[in-house]
């Protein structure tokens, strides 16, 4: 069974926690345990139905507010297909989780509130879900039992998103009416709303293709990890040499001609082993270890790809940024750590060209600096070569982080747009 990973976002109160453990629930993925300390926490605040939100929302502090702060990771699974769930917060103050949830997303469920319609925020976060190139893009119309399962207030919605996201790079999607609080359309189609024609959400979640969403054309494995066994009581393992990583993209198979970061030498892949034992090829996003044919001097950070599809290799970076620390701004000459695949190196700000509007998806020219939350396009120079790709061409390639040199605290996520 393939994984899928997807992200929760929306507004306020629009039902994301509700949404998930509804999900959970109905799909028996609670144990017993769970499910009696959800009963109490809801008799004790007084509610008349089973707070499913509870499941997501851990925090004391989430509990008592009834919001979300953190993203919330769940997991489980289904007899077709096993699920990663990042619940993230609909705040406007927490919107950089939102970013930490949907950067490794395979696909992205958006919230409305019927009554509401689409807000500012839900812009912000399918902004952002395009932005960071989740490849599907679910708009889960939530609460429809309190505008009557109306099917005019649905078409409302989504005549108006759908005329949001075609200014957006969106390639897929999908617009599905629900309830979360009583699981209309969630994990069964439901007999309230008859009008609707479409899938119930977990069958489209079950259902949707996310294999062709892998590159596995540009061959890139960032090296993580050198194995080399220094009391190896197998005498197999004595001349042992390994370099461990996850495939960043491509097909990689034993006995292909592969050509090594930074130092241009090529060679052929003698093997490919896993924690299960040797595999004859391998591809997005399993970890591997391959033994080449050749001792080349290969370590942490370096790049194994195909000697006539390379990435760029560049010290000049042109990206889009989002900005995540509430204590310090982005500004030209500031000074950062870049985390960028297994490669780490420091970097200096030359240029802030230009702030989003979000709203609007203006660009606000002249600004100077990022804040917090804010997304522009940043010029960086990097103290070392990096071996990159277009986001838009690989997302584990084309992506980095800024680290706080002074607090090792990360401040922002950066979306490479061309590397010079």
């Amino acid at each position: 069974m393939d994984i899928l990973r997807f992200a929760t976002a929306g507004s306020v109160d629009d039902g994301k926690s509700t949404l998930i453990g509804r999900l959970l629930y109905d799909s028996k993925a609670i144990f017993e345990d769970q499910l009696q300390a959800v009963e109490r926490t809801s008799r004790a605040r007084g509610t008349e139905y089973l707070d499913l939100s509870l499941l997501t929302d851990g925090l004391r502090a989430e509990r008592e507010q009834g919001i979300t702060i953190d993203v919330a990771y769940r997991y489980f699974a289904t007899p077709r297909r096993k699920f990663i769930i990042a619940d993230t917060p609909g705040h406007i103050q927490y919107t950089r989780n939102m970013v930490t949830g949907a950067s490794t997303a395979d696909l992205a469920i958006i919230l409305i509130d019927a009554r509401k319609g689409v807000l500012e925020q839900s812009r912000r976060h399918a902004f952002i879900a395009s932005l960071l190139r989740v490849p599907h893009l679910v708009l889960a119309v939530n609460k429809m039992d309190l505008v009557d399962y109306s099917q005019e207030r649905f078409e409302q919605i989504r005549e108006e998103f759908t005329a949001f996201a075609s200014k957006l790079n969106v390639t897929d999607l999908t617009f599905i009416p629900i309830s979360a609080l009583h699981g209309d359309n969630v994990v069964s189609r439901s007999e309230n709303m008859p009008w609707y024609q479409g899938s119930s959400l977990l069958h489209h979640l079950e259902n949707v293709h996310i294999a062709s969403d892998r590159n596995l054309v540009d061959v890139r494995f960032p090296v993580q990890y050198v194995i080399r066994p220094q009391k190896a009581t197998d005498p197999r393992f004595h001349d042992y040499r390994g370099y461990a990583g996850q495939v960043a993209g491509g097909v990689l198979k034993p006995g292909d001609e592969v050509l090594h970061l930074p130092s241009g030498l090529t060679t052929r892949i003698a093997a490919i082993d896993t924690y299960d034992g040797p595999v004859q090829e391998a591809f997005p996003p399993m970890s591997v270890t391959l033994r080449l044919e050749d001792d080349i001097d290969i370590s942490r950070g370096d790049m194994i790809c195909r000697p006539h599809n390379q990435p760029t290799v560049t010290q000049e970076l042109d990206a889009m940024v989002c900005w995540m620390s509430d204590t310090t701004k982005l500004t030209p000459r500031a000074k950062f750590t870049i985390k960028h695949t297994t490669r780490t190196a420091r970097v200096l700000v030359r240029d802030v060209q230009y702030r989003l509007n979000i709203n609007t998806l203006h660009r606000e020219e002249s600004v100077g600096a990022l804040g917090l939350n804010e997304i522009g396009r940043v010029t960086f120079r990097v103290t070392q070569p990096l071996f990159v790709d277009e986001y838009a061409r690989n997302r584990a390639t084309g992506g980095f982080i800024l680290i706080d040199e002074a607090t090792n605290a990360t401040v922002g996520a950066g979306m490479i747009v061309d590397a010079r």
